[in-house]
């Protein structure tokens, strides 16, 4: 198994120091958006398992421009870190839900900064019609841009109960017409949705691996407070993976994906004031170390049977 920057696989550490010669860090923004998930336009109460500020909740204040968010994030991380080069992370709901007018002068705004080494970008497959991939594409040729597409399933079942709001074709055609123009995807998966089985999610993956894709964020299935998957949970319609289990599942996952594609995420971050479940999933610098402990245990169990062959 390769090791890219002492991890065994490819990771977005180990992506950023190839692309920018040092370390790079994401600020994370809120743009003032909605969702066709909330609006009606797809549906009104929003993806199951999404908290009332759309991901975004540790994104910046959305009463704020975009370019003061920025510098509050810069300097607060600048407070902890000597970082030079930042990615402005267009976080919280659906970000090129509006007229190209409109995102052209927000995504100018954070371009701007000259801090800003490359802008990312979170969106759905059904929000990225040609004169918004357009705009992307032309923004692309000054500083890289990346579309993170919330896909979470491959299973019409599972993205059904989750009210997705869109078939899985959509999600075809929207990768297929971002890399014609130059692109690059970053997919969201969550691990651990009600009903589906660990093959199941291999499934996603597998399908994954097929695609022009360049990232993928691999999410633990969180349950926040406020959501109608916690009423679903409470109401024990399901349970939440234990932490050996998702451990297990993360690792046959990094096993199945093609070595190219870099791992932006491993786990996820549910904000402790809305996490019912799992609780230990708040532990992630441990999750982390006994993933690659066990990675590493696995890899030499490996070499040496080869060896004894």
């Amino acid at each position: 198994m390769q090791s890219w920057m002492g991890k065994p696989y490819y990771s977005l550490d180990a992506f950023l120091h190839e692309q920018f010669q040092e370390k790079v860090y994401k600020a994370a923004l809120d743009a003032g958006f909605t969702c066709p998930n909330r609006d009606g336009t797809a549906g009104e109460r929003g993806c199951i398992f999404c908290s009332a500020g759309g991901s975004g909740d540790f994104a910046g204040d959305r009463r704020l421009p975009v370019s003061l968010q920025l510098e509050q994030q810069i300097r607060r991380i600048r407070s902890r870190r000597p970082v030079k080069k930042f990615i402005a992370y267009f976080q919280a709901f659906t970000n090129t839900y509006g007229p190209a007018e409109k995102l052209e002068a927000l995504y100018r705004e954070a371009l701007s900064c000259p801090e800003v080494a490359a802008l990312s970008i979170a969106t759905r497959p059904d929000c990225l019609p040609p004169p918004v991939v357009g705009l992307l594409a032309r923004l692309n040729r000054e500083k890289p841009i990346w579309v993170e597409l919330g896909l979470q399933t491959i299973h019409e079942k599972t993205a059904a109960y989750i009210r997705r709001g869109y078939p899985l074709s959509c999600f075809e055609e929207a990768v297929k017409n971002l890399r014609a123009a130059g692109l690059d995807i970053i997919v969201h998966v969550i691990l651990g949705l009600p009903g589906e089985t660990g093959e199941q999610m291999l499934d996603t993956i597998r399908f994954l691996n097929r695609l022009p894709i360049r990232g993928i964020k691999l999410q633990l299935l969180h349950v926040l407070a406020g959501t109608d998957l916690a009423e679903d949970y409470e109401k024990g319609y399901f349970r939440v993976l234990a932490r050996e289990e998702y451990i297990e599942l993360l690792i046959h996952c990094l096993e199945e994906l093609r070595p190219d594609i870099v791992i932006h995420r491993l786990t996820g971050d549910g904000p402790k004031k809305l996490l019912i479940a799992p609780q230990w999933s708040s532990a992630k610098r441990s999750v982390l170390n006994t993933l690659h402990h066990e990675m590493a245990l696995r890899r030499t169990w490996q070499g040496r049977l080869y060896q004894t062959n």
